[in-house]
């Protein structure tokens, strides 16, 4: 497993714009129906992680406007609670993942969640790239911090280690902590 230097990894050194998938109308990346993107490319190199072949930033296909539209579309749907950003590393892919959570918030305002799964610790995040910042001022939910093999747990909800938090973004901003995620709220 690799640990950054801050501001070390950067998106636009790094990406190729590319996804590794995209799956519309799930029920296992966050709560309620979702849409989820896969973006290529993750550096972390977590022993044990699920989907290993995303690692690469050249695996998969080029990101397109035809993607995102169909994307946005899906959305539409009244059962489609948001979506969900995975990887591969999102942090690491900001010219896609940036430009399609500002179109969610321009078409559907705050009606759909967003949610993203990162490798950085959300202590990390705080003194990152201006990007990845923008990024995270976008998303609802994080689900922050390395996928570690020792501390897997296959009982917990959204997270494979327990190690990982389930964090609201918002709140977290707003007080200036992390403030995990409350579904009862």
């Amino acid at each position: 497993m690799r640990n950054p230097k801050p501001q070390e990894w950067q998106s636009e050194k790094l990406s190729k714009q590319k996804i590794a998938d995209y799956k519309p109308f799930n029920f296992v990346d966050g709560e309620g129906v979702r849409c989820s993107l896969y973006v290529s490319g993750c550096l972390f190199a977590c022993e044990g992680c699920y989907n290993k072949v995303a690692q690469s930033f050249n695996y998969g296909i080029e990101y397109t406007v035809e993607l995102e539209n169909q994307i946005i579309e899906d959305l539409s749907h009244s059962y489609v609670q948001g979506l969900t950003l995975l990887g591969g590393e999102p942090f690491l892919n900001t010219e896609v993942t940036i430009g399609l959570a500002k179109r969610i918030r321009q078409e559907y305002g705050n009606t759909k969640d967003i949610w993203s799964w990162t490798g950085y610790l959300w202590e990390e995040l705080m003194v990152e790239t201006p990007d990845k910042l923008e990024l995270l001022g976008l998303i609802d939910i994080v689900v922050d911090g390395r996928f570690e093999l020792a501390k897997k747990d296959l009982t917990l909800q959204f997270r494979g280690s327990s190690n990982q938090r389930i964090i609201d973004v918002q709140k977290s901003l707003a007080t200036e902590k992390v403030v995990l995620w409350n579904p009862a709220l």
